[in-house]
C-alpha cells in the first residue's frame, strides 16, 4: 500500500477518503513531528499538501523515497517546485476546476467596492438611512479592465466583463497566444488605463509586491484594486498608503500578505471590501478540487501520470 503523508490543511472527506485508500498520516498531528520524520521519513512514497502550506525543499529532502506531491489547491508559491523537479518528482495540483468561482468572486469585489454593497449594507442595517442618503457610487459597466495576469482565471475573468461591455487590456510576463484582447507589457502604464486593476498572477518571489506604490499612482484616484491572486502581490503597506492619502479610489481584496491577520487599518475604510481568502470556497469547487488531488494520485500509482502537473520551474 502508498503510504501517503498529509502536511497540509484539507477538508476531512477529502481526508477521509485519501485514508481508505493509502496508509495516510497526518504529519501536524505527530506529537513531534522532528522526531516522526528521523524514524519514518523513508516509508514515505507521496505527499498530500494545500495551497496554504506547501511543501518546502527541506522536508523534499528528508524524505528519500518521495515519488509524487498532490496539491489542494492552484497557488504553488508555497511548494519548491525547483527541489521537486530537480528529483524528478512530479507535483499535481487542481487547475481549471475553480476558474470559474474565483472569476465569480472578483466580479462580485469589483462590484462591491464601485458600488458600496457592502457599506450600503452597513448603512442600513445601522439605522442611517433615515438621517440621509450615501454618496453617489462608480458605474462598472463600460468601464475600463486591466488584469494582471492572463492565465486560465484571467481569461475567465475577461469573458465575464464582455457581458459588462468593458474595455479590456491584460499585462503579463509575455503576450497569451489566442487571446483576443490587447497586450499591454507595460504594467504602469496598465494601471493609468484602467477603471479597475484585477490581479490574477502567481505568486511567488518573482511577482512579491508586484503591485507597489508606482502601480498604485499610475492607478490613480478614480481607480480601483481588486486582488485575487496572492497577498504577497501587493505591497499592503504601501496600500495603506494610498487608500489613506486617497491616491486610489478603493481596494476589494480576498488574500492578504500574512494570512489571516488582516492589518487594522483597512478595517475603518468604507472603500475596503474584505473577504477571508474564499474564491474557491463553493461546496461544488473544494468538491471538484478534493477529486482532482485524488484522482492525480490514483492515476500516478496506477500508470506514473498526472491529470494536471505542475511545469517545471
Amino acid at each position: 500500500m502508498v503510504n501517503l503523508l498529509n502536511v497540509g490543511k484539507l477538508p476531512p472527506a477529502l481526508e477521509a477518503r485519501l485514508a481508505g485508500a493509502f496508509h495516510l498520516t497526518t504529519l501536524p498531528q505527530q506529537q513531534d513531528t522532528n522526531q516522526f520524520l528521523q524514524e519514518h521519513a523513508a516509508e514515505f512514497n507521496a505527499v498530500v499538501t494545500s495551497a496554504a502550506v506547501g511543501v518546502s525543499a527541506e522536508l523534499i529532502d528528508r524524505l528519500p523515497n518521495l515519488k509524487v506531491i498532490s496539491n489542494f489547491g492552484v497557488g504553488l508559491d508555497k511548494i519548491d517546485l525547483a527541489k521537486a523537479h530537480s528529483r524528478g518528482i512530479p507535483v499535481g495540483y487542481t487547475p481549471d476546476v475553480l476558474n470559474d468561482c474565483v472569476a465569480d468572486i472578483a466580479f462580485g469585489l469589483m462590484l462591491d467596492v464601485a458600488r458600496g454593497i457592502s457599506s450600503a449594507d452597513r448603512f442600513v442595517r445601522a439605522g442611517k438611512w433615515p438621517k440621509g442618503a450615501l454618496p453617489l457610487a462608480r458605474k462598472v459597466s463600460g468601464a475600463n479592465l486591466g488584469i494582471v495576469g492572463m492565465g486560465r482565471i484571467g481569461r475567465t475573468i475577461a469573458k465575464r466583463a464582455l457581458g459588462f461591455d468593458m474595455s479590456i487590456r491584460y499585462h503579463a510576463r509575455r503576450p497569451v497566444s489566442n487571446v483576443e484582447w490587447h497586450y499591454e507589457p507595460n504594467l504602469l502604464e496598465l494601471a493609468h488605463w484602467a477603471d479597475f486593476l484585477v490581479v490574477i498572477t502567481a505568486g511567488g518571489a518573482g511577482t512579491r509586491h508586484l503591485i507597489n506604490a508606482d502601480v498604485f499612482s499610475a492607478l490613480g484616484p478614480k481607480g480601483f484594486l481588486i486582488n485575487v491572486a496572492r497577498g504577497s502581490v501587493v505591497d499592503e503597506t504601501e496600500l495603506i498608503k494610498a487608500l489613506q492619502a486617497k491616491r486610489i479610489a478603493g481596494a476589494a481584496l480576498d488574500v492578504f500578505e500574512n494570512e489571516p491577520q488582516v492589518p487594522t487599518a483597512l478595517f475603518e475604510m468604507e472603500n475596503v471590501v474584505l473577504l477571508p481568502h474564499i474564491a474557491s470556497a463553493t461546496v461544488e469547487t473544494r468538491q471538484a478540487m478534493a477529486d482532482r488531488v485524488y484522482d492525480n494520485l490514483e492515476s500516478y500509482f496506477k500508470d506514473g501520470t498526472l491529470l494536471s502537473a505542475a511545469d517545471a520551474p
